[in-house]
């Protein structure tokens, strides 16, 4: 065990010479990590032999060790076995060393070994390709350090839901897969938080069906939700839209922003849609456009008012949509018009 009380200690000097040797600048380390050169036990020579074996040059050594100093603290077994499991899912050790260089940290976390171990196998065994679990394992490490049961249990949980949803098989594989690449730390979530919030949708009335539609549109959402939230943003959307019971139902499967978006934020986005001269009738109409913050609508607003576009008496599908299907709209909107906004070689029309 390695103590980090800096106060009556002094540098050890063998690993000041050999990271000196190495030419990593030490008055970083002292600024960062002093407590790693007061340790009585380093293994500089080691570790940088076994990163210069995987191909490090000697700035990347250099660079790997002052951005990650507790690695000289390891023994060499331990980075050895670190390699070894990394090479799971790396192609190769030019990538590997790639990746240590750009997340060091990730990779000297060796006190998981044996749960990154049995969490990478598990998450190979379900068809996650090894390209995005290197991803899982730099950008999201904290998911390897739970017991492989915790993390099966999670999983276990959504696949029994959907499936009891009337999903297929096939569907969940995807959903499951889809759901990972895009949010690991759903890993982190309680199996019983799942089961509340969809429950609480059972509860208002949705259909198994209709909890499936949900369940694939808002995707790791389902997990940061509360039944409290979602009460507090349903009621929201009732009384601004005034709006049967079974007419929300419609709106939230149409958007499910309705449901996961907190009530001031929904407040804030309404006032500025409305604050453009936007009808609350055009939001019941297009809700999706809830979906984007203030500042989006009012660039979109604006870029579209320059073509002529009047979105106060238009619908408002012109607004709506990621970056792109703007883009896409917006180049339809303007090749609609005869001609471009200016057009240098055509002539100039004077009203008489």
């Amino acid at each position: 065990t390695y103590t980090t009380d800096t106060k009556s200690r002094e540098e050890n000097k063998k690993t000041i010479e050999s990271l000196y040797r190495l030419s990593v600048d030490i008055k970083k380390i002292r600024r960062l990590k002093e407590w790693v050169l007061l340790q009585d036990v380093a293994y500089v020579k080691e570790i940088a032999g076994i990163l210069q074996e995987m191909g490090a040059d000697e700035t990347a050594v250099a660079n790997i060790l002052e951005r990650c100093p507790e690695a000289i603290l390891h023994t060499p077994a331990e980075i050895n076995s670190q390699r070894a499991l990394w090479q799971l899912v790396c192609q190769n050790e030019k990538q590997l060393i790639k990746l240590i260089e750009q997340f060091p940290e990730s990779f000297f976390t060796t006190e998981y070994h044996e749960n990154q171990k049995a969490n990478i196998l598990f998450l190979q065994e379900l068809g996650l390709k090894n390209n995005i679990i290197t991803r899982f394992l730099t950008s999201a490490p904290s998911i390897f350090y739970n017991p492989v049961e915790k993390n099966k249990n999670v999983i276990e949980t959504l696949q029994r839901n959907y499936l009891s949803l009337g999903g297929s098989d096939a569907n969940m594989k995807i959903w499951i897969l889809k759901l990972l690449s895009q949010n690991p730390f759903i890993l982190l979530n309680t199996s019983t938080a799942i089961q509340e919030n969809l429950e609480f949708l059972q509860q208002n009335d949705f259909t198994d069906h209709e909890v499936l539609q949900l369940l694939s549109k808002l995707k790791g959402f389902i997990f940061q939700l509360s039944s409290t939230t979602m009460q507090k943003s349903m009621l929201f959307s009732k009384n601004v839209f005034k709006c049967s019971d079974q007419e929300l139902k419609q709106l939230v499967l149409k958007c499910p922003a309705l449901l996961y978006y907190s009530v001031p934020v929904l407040e804030e986005r309404l006032e500025g849609l409305l604050k453009e001269g936007i009808s609350v009738a055009q939001i019941r109409e297009t809700p999706m456009v809830l979906e984007l913050t203030t500042q989006i609508v009012q660039y979109r607003i604006k870029k579209l008012s320059a073509l002529g576009y009047d979105i106060k008496s238009g619908t408002l599908e012109s607004l709506n949509g990621t970056k792109k299907d703007f883009e896409v709209n917006y180049g339809k909107i303007q090749s609609k018009k005869e001609r471009p906004i200016f057009n240098p070689v055509a002539p100039i029309q004077i009203e008489d």
